[in-house]
């Protein structure tokens, strides 16, 4: 990965660090800015907490690996960021989530999804090598 695009995954990969440990540190915050602080229960906490640990890990998991262990990482965290936009377009459909709220993580998570999908295919691109 070269340039320009690996310094999105390494910001992408910071973001998950920063909304992983704030997640795992204040779950009641992570409820209010999704919009569903009405809904707000120790059971919801709890599955903040675990969300956080994952992204955290995710992230560091990134961030602390080679060029070859990134290629994996990337993969993982595309795959996880393709389930979580799935399931938050899920909800957004039934509603039984304030659609607003639900729309607005599925962006999130659709955005960092659409940027494991850009390093893939650059990943499959030929390097192109300057004329001599």
């Amino acid at each position: 990965m070269v340039g320009g695009m690996e310094r999105a995954l390494e910001m992408a990969a910071s973001g998950r660090v920063v909304w992983g440990a704030l997640a795992l540190a204040a779950p009641g915050l992570n409820v209010k800015l999704a919009g569903i602080g009405d809904r707000d229960t120790p059971e919801l906490r709890y599955l903040i907490r675990i969300f956080g640990s994952r992204a955290v890990a995710l992230g560091l998991g990134y961030l602390l690996s080679d060029p070859a262990a990134r290629r994996r990482w990337r993969r993982l965290c595309l795959m996880v960021d393709v389930c979580d936009t799935a399931a938050g377009l899920a909800h957004v459909v039934r509603g039984d989530v304030p659609r607003g709220s639900a729309a607005g993580l599925a962006a999130i998570t659709g955005g960092y999804a659409t940027l494991g999908l850009l390093a893939l295919r650059a990943e499959e691109r030929p390097a192109l090598t300057p004329p001599r």
